[in-house]
């Protein structure tokens, strides 16, 4: 009997290893998802952080009203910087941006005084937009007021369906890793049915057959978050080594939340399908497991 079980703990042995290889590549797999999903939502919070609102002065405005405007937009609660630019500034900018130079046509420059400032993310949209401009065209001091409609209008439509895509996609590929890891650690633990019957039949109970299994469940589960974690992380550290804008959306934060997850999905998902391949092989008859 001894032998026997010894026998059966050998074979179990390799299928570990393969249940702990199929368990990280699914993880990974989801990984590399979650982290698509990340950097899709960073990438429209960039975009939006940097939609630019000019606030174009009266051109007889003293410097003192000039302060005074400035000092009112900034204590607004969308506003997340903000810049003076004088008309030679704006000059400046226009031509880095046009690259025309009007200076042989026009003797005086045309532009204005303004106030540049971006706004946060959550006020991204042509309501609140509109609203700002409303206000600040109230105001004496402000002659026009000016902002991307157009291309606010197609990010936040844009960001609305690849938002959706992605998340029928982490839907669809969570529903498939759940079944795959089951099926592999089902496999893992089709190899230990002959022990797991043996050590019932010798008066075992289901609690002292269960910890053993259980606990290699959680280790394995471990392993194969970590594993897939860290491969995941080396791919990351080379691409935003490759593709410089990567670095610009990188989040600690939630690449951590995220590591954190496939840890957490790989002992759970283990361990509830050990647990219960476990309960099936002792229900089941022993001419049955053959």
């Amino acid at each position: 009997m001894s032998q026997s079980g010894k026998a059966s703990i050998k074979k179990g042995k390799p299928s570990y290893f393969m249940s702990i290889l199929g368990v990280t590549l699914v993880l990974f797999l989801l990984g590399i998802i979650g982290w698509l999903v990340i950097n899709a939502n960073k990438l429209g919070d960039y975009f939006k952080e940097n939609v630019e609102v000019r606030a174009y002065l009266r051109g007889d405005l003293n410097p003192k009203d000039s302060l005074a405007l400035m000092n009112y937009i900034t204590a607004k609660p969308y506003v997340k910087s903000i810049q003076y630019v004088s008309k030679d500034q704006g000059k400046k900018q226009y031509m880095q941006e046009e690259s025309e130079d009007w200076s042989k046509v026009l003797t005086e420059n045309p532009l204005p005084n303004a106030i540049y400032f971006r706004i946060k993310k959550q006020y991204v949209n042509l309501d609140t937009l509109t609203n700002i401009k409303k206000d600040l065209e109230a105001q004496t001091y402000v002659s026009d007021v000016k902002y991307p409609e157009a291309l606010i209008g197609k990010l936040n439509k844009n960001i609305r369906i690849v938002s959706a895509i992605l998340l029928a996609i982490v839907i669809i590929i969570s529903l498939v890793v759940i079944f795959l890891i089951d099926n592999t650690i089902r496999l893992a633990m089709f190899s230990n049915r002959f022990l797991i019957k043996t050590m019932q039949m010798v008066g075992a109970t289901r609690g002292f057959i269960a910890r053993p299994l259980n606990i290699r469940a959680i280790i394995n589960g471990a392993i194969s978050g970590v594993i897939a974690s860290s491969i995941l992380y080396i791919i990351i550290v080379i691409l935003e080594g490759s593709v410089s804008w990567l670095k610009t959306i990188h989040d600690t934060g939630l690449l951590f939340l995220l590591f954190l997850v496939l840890i957490v999905l790989g002992i759970g998902i283990t361990l509830f399908s050990t647990h219960r391949s476990v309960v099936k092989y002792l229900k089941m008859r022993l001419d049955d497991l053959y």
